[in-house]
């Protein structure tokens, strides 16, 4: 059974093999979501008592929320090999060919960032998808034919943060589109404990709280600062996390009671402070913060939005009244740990 592992990339080139331990292996351990679980829990009984492949899967939901995990829980419950590979890593439609080629019946490609395709990589995937067959093009002009190779019966897994940059016809092909939503600090709770477990971490259920409260809904997130707050715990402490060095580790990692780290309130200061509170340019905060608008669009803004601290408008960027309030509650407390 053939898995390619698919791991966080470090600075060094090596993968973060931590990452993949804390990925749930099976559907049950899966914790969140449960509308998806029950909807492909069904197909995935359904297609093991048939016999057959997996409809298509697309996932689609902000970073860190489970879609890599989801996808090799396809792989362990149905049995098969797993295939894995970037979106933007596939730049000609030979490294496509060569992949569709070396999978198995039943197997599972699965695509990260699949909206990041290349469009001539994407057209080879339209009759595999559909028709379970690789159409060649051997030859140019009027001497050139087509070569038709037929294909496994697969499972293709694409995960995307940007459902819009999709083209139809690629969309159209998924059987199933299963849309990820942010957590509850229950789930997040339940995700932390037994991170800590994996992990051989004594962490009492008070802090694990704490941490899933300023997680920003998300598991990656909730797992980064578990890890964070069990160096402070070993480093400083006896090693078991109780809410007193969570909350010292917290503080330490400046990260405050709704989940804002340092760069999102200096985001939120920059437009109180220098511009009124807004209205702002994207480009001309982005000069003013030292970063670039994408970043800012992209990694920054999501969450403020969410929270409802920051408005996107005609004009330029807005902090709300909420936004102002947070920004002075987190300056009272910062003052409070001078003294």
């Amino acid at each position: 059974m053939k898995e390619q592992l698919l791991a966080p990339v470090l600075e060094d080139g090596t993968e973060d093999l931590v990452e993949v331990s804390l990925r749930p292996p099976r559907l049950s351990e899966f914790v969140g979501q449960p509308r998806i679980k029950e909807q492909l829990e069904i197909a995935l009984s359904a297609a093991r008592a048939r016999g057959e492949a997996l409809d298509h899967v697309l996932l689609v939901g902000p970073p860190g929320l489970g879609k890599t995990s989801l996808a090799y829980i396809v792989r362990h419950e149905l049995g098969v090999g797993i295939r894995c590979v970037a979106g933007p890593a596939l730049e000609r439609k030979g490294d496509m060919a060569a992949i569709l080629t070396a999978l198995e019946q039943r197997d599972v490609l699965f695509v990260d960032e699949i909206h990041r395709l290349n469009r001539a990589v994407e057209e080879i995937l339209y009759p595999a998808l559909e028709d379970f067959r690789l159409d060649i093009v051997v030859g140019q002009g009027p001497a050139a034919r087509t070569l038709t190779l037929d294909l496994p019966k697969f499972t293709l897994v694409g995960a995307t943060t940007r459902t819009g940059l999709l083209t139809t016809p690629l969309r159209d092909r998924f059987g199933m589109t299963f849309r990820l939503g942010y957590y509850d600090p229950d789930e997040l709770g339940a995700i932390v404990r037994r991170s800590a477990h994996i992990l051989d971490v004594e962490i009492a259920a008070d802090a694990a709280a704490e941490i899933a409260r300023r997680s920003r809904g998300t598991p990656r997130i909730a797992n980064r600062i578990l890890r964070r707050v069990r160096d402070v715990a070993e480093v400083r402490h006896n090693g078991t996390v109780t809410p007193d060095i969570a909350q010292e580790a917290l503080d330490l990692l400046e990260i405050d009671g709704r989940g804002l780290e340092p760069m999102d309130r200096e985001l939120l200061r920059a437009i109180v402070e220098r511009f009124d509170g807004g209205p702002v340019g994207l480009s001309t905060l982005a000069v003013a913060l030292g970063e670039e608008p994408d970043t800012i669009e992209d990694v920054y803004e999501p969450y403020l939005l969410q929270l409802g601290f920051l408005q996107r408008t005609p004009r330029g960027r807005i902090v709300t009244s909420s936004g102002r309030e947070h920004l002075g509650a987190s300056a009272s407390a910062e003052d409070e740990s001078l003294f």
